[in-house]
């Protein structure tokens, strides 16, 4: 159950003011179709951190337990920072699957937004912590919709009322946090 609710809570911060937030607010402004916009969001993001999910157990089970410390441990970190740099994103992001309707487009795009993006990262360090890659996927969906679903359902006026700084911030301290713990050998005994 920690595995889903950490991942739910730092992936629902972490996507404040990301550029997927971005990408949701320009397709709910370009489309005005809440429902199949949430709806390719959930599919490209099951997606995606499925796959992210599968590296960590993947990583979990073929790197030494040593290497698999430092490595999570300066990927946490490494995601703190990155949290606290503003994404952007441009208008022709939308424009990528323009024939395959709203659910079609928001899906591709999102999916694409995705890779390599710190959430899916995030997805597969804590999936490699955690050990529970169910939990983790579902986790991160989760928040990636909490995040989303506002924004596309009540458009700008909902995400230029979010102080960025803070929330970021906060989100930076949890990842560093998990990077430090597990520097620190924390969460060893979940594997062993």
């Amino acid at each position: 159950m920690e595995a889903l609710l950490v991942s739910t809570g730092v992936i629902a911060l972490a996507e404040v003011g990301d550029k997927t937030q971005l990408l949701a607010l320009m397709l709910a402004a370009r489309f005005k179709k809440p429902l199949a916009i949430i709806s390719g969001i959930f599919c490209a993001t099951l997606v995606n951190h499925a796959l992210a999910g599968w590296a960590g157990v993947w990583i979990g089970t073929h790197v030494s337990e040593a290497v698999l410390r430092w490595v999570l441990g300066l990927a946490f970190i490494g995601m703190a920072a990155w949290t606290l740099v503003p994404d952007k994103i441009n208008a022709q992001t939308t424009h990528v699957a323009g024939g395959l309707g709203v659910f079609g487009a928001t899906l591709i795009a999102f999916f694409l937004v995705e890779m390599g993006d710190k959430t899916q990262l995030a997805t597969v360090a804590m999936s490699v912590h955690y050990a529970q890659p169910v939990q983790v996927v579902l986790g991160t969906t989760l928040g990636m919709l909490l995040a989303n679903a506002p924004v596309v359902y009540l458009g700008g006026k909902f995400a230029a009322k979010i102080p960025m700084r803070p929330v970021h911030a906060i989100a930076a301290l949890i990842f560093l946090a998990f990077g430090v713990a597990t520097l620190l050998g924390a969460g060893a005994w979940l594997r062993g």
